[in-house]
């Protein structure tokens, strides 16, 4: 039978109404009072079309099938539905998530101190406990599964459920039980919760005057302040290299991109401008660090780096500050202001941004679906060259229309079958991860120093596969060997040091970071003629 309409059918008419109006009223700042005046005009198209939509939800709630929430309605279909007609990348960011994007923001909470994730039957296993952390000095580790948090089985609790017991105001106790490979009673740490730091940023050397700088996102609101503590730190005076490694690197917020790029840039350069069709002209611009102007830089990127990865590498590359080197970045050049509505928020699209050459990165979307847009695009091949031709400081040709196109080209690898059967996903537990867990058991991982997996350790690892039930052959696993080195040796450092320290150990038998070494002389040559170009420009001394 069909349930009968009621108050619950007029509150959610109210609820629709309530919320296109209120999200017209929370936009009103960068729309202008004209948003309030149409949402409170009857008989216009606005109107009709919240009547419509109001419309709508009635059938739906008095015919399906099943009952219904509005929330779900509305804020996983209705409203993204509506965004996602505009372009690929204005959103809706339902309540729970928009809490989660705002923490990572601001890149401080109060907690134990390490990174969770749900992994299958397993239950919540622990990724990384942050260096120093209450759970860190606490002895949690990588690979442990959480099976009570004081005292309440989460062993059915997905990660976010058991993240927000872990985390509590500054100097709370929470117990924490885990469960180790190769032991038959949990063992339990009472922690005090204190206040955690996160950090996106790794600083160290190559070799003797050739420094790395690697980014992975730029979501976190401290970016800034991490680059210039760590630069400081190795003492920026010795750098006569850098690699900037912005690979994966699917952007984040445009002031942290900005003050990166400006560090490398000359005061008051442009690194980026944006424009949209209500939003003024707003051109940012460099505020340069004098010992960062002295060595060549080699910038890595690859197809998905993207939005303020992409702003960064535009304005080292349009001013010939760095040699880019890798694949034709994704080519997002759209700018979403986040703004608040109801317990959610809006990721609207308000301008295009472009280099300081004038290039639009942002690639064309206009005959693809949402799915074909974020998958289809030949991997790591460069667009063909559109009419959008620019020039950087020197005079070289630069492309718009469809992402950073490098300097020089170096595809990544592309995995293989048996590889993915392996890793399928990035920083999930995968086979790695597992024989790691029970390489070490109840032990306290350590390795001696420059370890290397040797063939007892590639041969228990091959014994491992097979007992868990992956399916390869000889010849598979004696192809892959390399590959599968690489991948121990990460993960076994992983678990006796810390993150940091394996992706150094790893960026050192980098065969992309080794040809950035090789490709340093042409960075250098472009820093001098950007010099050059520069001093011709300036006004004669009087």
């Amino acid at each position: 039978m069909r349930p009968p309409p009621g108050k619950n059918m007029k509150r959610n008419k109210l609820f629709v109404a309530a919320l296109v109006v209120g999200a017209g009223a929370l936009l009103a700042p960068l729309y202008g009072p004209a948003i309030l005046v149409r949402a409170a005009s009857p008989g216009d198209e606005l109107d009709r079309s919240v009547k419509a939509v109001a419309s709508a939800y009635a059938l739906v709630e008095q015919n399906f099938a099943d009952p219904i929430k509005s929330e779900q309605v509305f804020y996983r279909g209705a409203i993204p539905g509506m965004l996602h007609a505009l372009d690929p990348h204005s959103n809706f960011i339902e309540p729970a998530e928009w809490k989660e994007m705002m923490r990572r923001q601001k890149a401080q909470y109060f907690g134990v101190g390490m990174q969770i994730i749900s992994d299958g039957n397993r239950g919540v296993v622990v990724m990384e406990p942050f260096p120093g952390s209450p759970a860190w000095n606490a002895d949690l580790r990588r690979g442990d599964v959480i099976v009570a948090v004081d005292g309440k089985d989460t062993t059915e609790m997905d990660s976010a459920a058991v993240a927000d017991m872990l985390r509590g105001p500054r100097n709370t106790q929470v117990r924490v039980s885990v469960r180790r490979e190769g032991s038959t009673e949990p063992y339990t740490a009472t922690i005090t919760r204190g206040e955690i730091q996160t950090s996106v940023v790794d600083v160290f050397w190559l070799k003797p005057g050739v420094l790395y700088l690697g980014v992975s996102t730029f979501e976190a609101s401290n970016i800034e302040r991490d680059v210039e503590a760590q630069m400081k730190a190795i003492d920026e005076s010795k750098v006569n290299a850098l690699i900037l490694d912005l690979r994966d690197n699917g952007g984040g917020l445009v002031n942290e991109a900005v003050a990166l790029a400006g560090r490398f840039l000359r005061n008051g350069q442009t690194v980026v401008s944006q424009h949209g069709r209500v939003e003024q002209e707003q051109v940012y611009r460099a505020k340069g660090v004098a010992l960062a102007q002295k060595y060549p830089i080699v910038n890595l990127v690859d197809r998905l780096s993207a939005s303020a990865s992409e702003i960064v590498s535009g304005a080292l590359q349009d001013h010939d500050r760095a040699w880019v080197l890798g694949e034709t970045t994704f080519g997002k050049g759209l700018v979403q202001e986040q703004v608040a509505a109801g317990e959610g928020a809006l990721l609207l699209t308000i301008a295009h941004y472009y280099t300081p050459s004038g290039r639009l990165i942002q690639r064309d979307y206009s005959h693809l679906s949402l799915y074909d847009y974020y998958s289809a695009r030949p991997k790591g091949d460069a667009p063909a060259p559109t009419d959008d031709v620019k020039a950087t400081d020197s005079g070289r040709k630069v492309y718009g229309g469809g992402g950073i196109t490098p300097d020089e080209k170096y595809p990544t690898p592309r995995t293989n079958i048996f590889q993915r059967r392996l890793a399928p996903i990035l920083n999930a537990p995968d086979a790695f991860y597992h024989f790691a867990d029970s390489y070490f058991g109840t032990r306290k991982p350590v390795l001696p120093a420059n370890w290397q997996p040797d063939d007892d350790t590639i041969s228990r690892f091959k014994d491992f596969l097979t007992s868990k039930g992956y399916t390869f052959t000889d010849a598979e696993f004696a192809a892959n060997r390399g590959w599968i080195t690489d991948h121990i040796r990460f993960e076994m450092y992983f678990r006796a040091s810390d993150r940091r320290t394996a992706n150094q150990i790893t960026r050192q038998n980098d065969p992309e970071v080794q040809k950035a070494i090789d490709s340093m002389p042409k960075a250098q040559s472009l820093l001098s003629e950007s010099n050059r170009v520069y001093a011709m420009r300036m006004p004669a001394a009087k």
